[in-house]
Parts: structure tokens; C-alpha cells; sequence
């Protein structure tokens, strides 16, 4: 028995090595990564990753405050960036026309000149409203990561803090900006629906907003065992049906196929461990395994269920249906065609829903075979869509939200203006009347004048 756990922890500390190994593989052609308010050179996060301090070159404001926590939860938590007026971190772009990946980290720490608990601001990125009226405080975590895919067709990206009205302050911990892999955003999906079961496409139109991030069956992934430094985390705050559910894990090599999905869409870690139905007898359990979240009202969220054949002997053996809040979403699905007939390879699926209460489901359908893997789940992600104002963050646009600032700090700035002219106005008119006053005075009368002239001195003055 000793040895057997022996085995099987060397066994996870060598998938754990490959999978490092994999992460560090993968070179973004953009990948900034920012520990916002540091003026060290270099910082390590939790996940050994470095980050630089603030660069002059990225950051497009000079009304900033560099502020230090002396009680971090990690270093790169350990300073701020905060911005009493609007405030633009820029970066260069070389890979355009493609999504980016950019990573906001905020940990409201208290400094002797200013409490980040009270702020709360609006965030700006190359025209999408990224957060309006965010406070950070009142997250139930005390650090609050937000995560976004943008597309960046220009040269640059800019990031843009704007302090709300009410706390007159914004801030942020660390930036991250890194290229997205091709194939991580597919331009098609289905829509499901209770009316309909279609093909949409246009997807990379959007921007997305990651809302959950789930380890089917396994445990949480860090970013150290993501090639794209993504955080999984477990299934078992969602996950519905615990009869007929099986966990599974596997211990051998996830096989990414030629022309098929890369391991930044999906990491082994992910994908070596499932939920499964199983049937042990002649009978087809008719049970579902089902998950379920709350989702935003108002957004259109696509939802990708990761599958990975890791449980059964043999391939086209395994058959089940698919479904999104009870409709039948894919029928028959046989991973074995999808993925050449190579079990252990990944193969994911995309749905766009609306927002709202969302229910994933997978059960046996009516090609299963019994005394075999009847349904099976290794991963879900789940981002929201901008609207129509390409606004994640309510029916407001960016420029409305620049223009609402503007016209607030004008309000102040404006009657300060008129009293300083009426101001100096008034020390003009002043000045005046004093110069006037000099030239008028009283001055000695000639000594030759004769008391008829005196007389008639006002009448004279007036001939012309």
C-alpha cells in the first residue's frame, strides 16, 4: 500500500512537471504583465511568473498615486496605482487582428493616504466598457482578478481607469496583456433556445468576459499548470446530481491531435479527470448529470463543455446527449468520430445562451451501450458576451460613460472659472476707478485768474 501511494504521487508530480513544462512552452507574441505602482524591476507572483514594475512607457498619466501595503496576501499585491483623474496604461500591439487576453488584478490595501475599499471607478479598453461603478471591496475575496478576451485590430491597447463621482478615485494591483491563441475563440457556435437548435456565427466580433472556470471532477487548477496561467476551479458548488456519477481520473498522456484543439484551450489537468455515468449492469441508468450557475440577465453567454474520452476501453463505445437549461443541445455525440478515433484526445463544444439561471447537463441517449461509459463532462467555461454598446457592464457605452465624467468634473470646474473671472473683473473695474480718481484730483488754481472768471469758470469749460 506504501508503495502504491509512493507511485502515485511520483506519478502526479511528473504530470504536473509535463504540464509546466507545456505552460512554459508557449510564447505569446504580445505579453505584458505589470505590477502596477512598483518601482522594482521585477516582481514574482504566486505562480513564479515575473512581473515588471510600472513602466513610463505604458503608463499615460502623471496624477498618480504609488501606494504600499505593508501586509500583502502575495507580492505582487504588495502596491497599487491609483489615479484621481483618468489614466491610461497604452501597449504596444504586434499581433493585431486577433483577441488579447487582459487580466485586471485588484486588492484594495489601505495606505496612510488613501482607503482603497472606498474606491470605485469605471474601466475602459480600446472602446468596450470593461467595469462601470466597480468597487472592488465588495467582492468576497480580498483579491478580485477580472478576466477579459478582447479584439485588437490597431496598434495599441488602451486601458483606461476612470474614478466614479462617488469616491473621486480608481486603482489596480497588476495588468496583464497577453497575445490569445488562435484557436482559443471559435467564430461559430449553436444557439440553443427553447424555439431553436442553430448555428450562429460572428463570434469574434465580441468581446468576453470569463464568468466561471470549472474542473470537472478534479481539483483546482492554478495558473502555474495553465499555459495560458488560467485558474480552474472545482465542480462542487455546481454540480447537481450525485447519484449515478462516477469520478475518473487519468494517469496517462493527454493526446492533442495535429489540426485539432491545443492544449491553451484546455490543460491536461483539465482534461485527465471527468465525471461519468456508468452503467455496471444491462441497464442504461436513465439518470442526468447536471450543473448549474447563475448568469447575468441581459447578456448573451457562451458556454464551452470540454470532453476528453478517458474512460472507456475501447473507442465508439461511448454515445451521449447534450443539453443547455433542458434542451436538447447535441444528440448522439460520439467523440470517438469527432477526435479520429483517438481516445484521450480533447474536443469541446460552444453554445450560446442567454442570461439568466443555466443548466448543462450530459446523459446516456439511445445509441449508449450498456456495461459502458453511458455520458461523461471534463471542463466548463462560461463568458459573458458585450451587448449591442459593446458594453459588459449595463445599457451604457464607453464614450457615455467619458462624456458623464466630463461633464460632472465641467459642472465644478465651470462656476470655479466664472468666479475667478468675475474675480478679476471685479479687480479690473477696481484698478480703474483708482487710476480715474488720480487724474481728477483737486489741483492749485493760477494765481492770475480774476474772480470774473471764477464766476463764469463752468460755462467757459463747456464752449467747443
Amino acid at each position: 500500500m506504501a508503495t502504491t501511494k509512493i507511485l502515485s504521487l511520483y506519478h502526479i508530480s511528473l504530470l504536473s512537471l509535463i504540464a509546466a513544462a507545456a505552460a512554459a512552452s508557449f510564447s505569446p507574441t504580445d505579453h505584458f504583465l505589470v505590477n502596477c505602482g512598483s518601482s522594482a524591476a521585477q516582481t514574482l507572483d504566486a505562480d513564479h511568473r515575473v512581473f515588471a514594475g510600472d513602466d513610463p512607457r505604458f503608463l499615460a498619466s502623471t496624477q498618480t498615486l504609488q501606494l504600499q501595503s505593508l501586509d500583502p496576501p502575495s507580492p505582487l499585491y504588495r502596491t497599487a496605482r491609483a489615479f484621481t483623474h483618468p489614466a491610461h496604461y497604452v501597449f504596444p500591439i504586434r499581433d493585431r487582428g486577433v483577441h488579447h487576453l487582459v487580466r485586471l488584478h485588484f486588492h484594495p490595501l489601505r495606505d496612510n493616504r488613501c482607503d482603497l475599499s472606498e474606491a470605485e471607478f469605471h474601466v475602459i479598453a480600446n472602446g468596450f466598457l470593461l467595469l462601470r461603478n466597480f468597487r472592488p471591496s465588495t467582492a468576497a475575496s480580498s483579491v478580485v482578478i477580472k478576466e477579459f478576451a478582447i479584439p485588437v485590430d490597431s496598434g495599441e491597447l488602451k486601458i483606461t481607469f476612470l474614478p466614479s463621482d462617488k469616491s473621486g478615485f480608481a486603482f489596480v494591483n497588476a495588468i496583464e496583456v497577453i497575445t490569445a491563441p488562435i484557436d482559443l475563440i471559435a467564430d461559430v457556435a449553436q444557439l440553443v433556445d427553447a424555439e431553436k437548435n442553430e448555428r450562429i456565427h460572428g463570434l469574434l466580433r465580441n468581446g468576453f468576459e470569463t464568468v466561471h472556470r470549472v474542473n470537472v471532477g478534479g481539483f483546482k487548477v492554478t495558473p502555474f499548470n495553465d499555459s495560458l496561467w488560467r485558474t480552474w476551479i472545482t465542480d462542487d458548488e455546481f454540480f447537481n446530481s450525485i447519484e449515478g456519477s462516477e469520478t475518473v481520473h487519468f494517469g496517462g498522456i493527454i493526446k492533442y491531435r495535429k489540426g485539432g484543439l491545443s492544449r491553451e484551450v484546455g490543460p491536461d489537468n483539465v482534461y485527465n479527470t471527468a465525471r461519468v455515468i456508468r452503467s455496471k449492469v444491462s441497464l442504461i441508468p436513465k439518470v442526468n448529470l447536471t450543473w448549474s450557475f447563475q448568469i447575468e440577465k441581459g447578456y448573451s453567454h457562451m458556454v464551452r463543455m470540454h470532453f476528453c474520452d478517458i474512460a472507456s476501453v475501447s473507442t465508439y463505445m461511448l454515445y451521449f446527449n447534450v443539453y443547455v437549461n433542458g434542451n436538447l443541445a447535441y444528440e448522439n455525440l460520439d467523440l470517438s468520430q469527432s477526435t479520429d478515433a483517438i481516445l484521450a484526445s480533447p474536443f469541446y463544444a460552444d453554445f450560446v445562451v442567454d442570461g439568466g439561471s443555466l443548466a448543462v447537463s450530459v446523459g446516456p441517449s439511445n445509441m449508449s451501450w450498456p456495461r459502458a461509459v453511458d455520458a461523461i463532462l471534463n471542463g466548463i467555461e462560461i463568458w459573458k458576451l458585450n451587448n449591442t454598446m459593446g458594453s459588459f457592464d449595463g445599457e451604457v457605452c464607453a464614450d457615455s460613460v467619458w462624456r458623464s465624467w466630463r461633464t460632472g468634473h465641467t459642472s465644478v470646474v465651470l462656476p470655479l472659472i466664472a468666479a475667478i473671472f468675475l474675480l478679476l473683473s471685479a479687480s479690473v473695474f477696481l484698478q480703474r476707478r483708482r487710476n480715474a480718481s488720480a487724474s481728477t484730483g483737486w489741483a492749485r488754481l493760477p494765481v492770475d485768474v480774476s474772480e470774473s472768471n471764477l464766476k463764469g469758470g463752468n460755462q467757459l469749460s463747456s464752449i467747443k
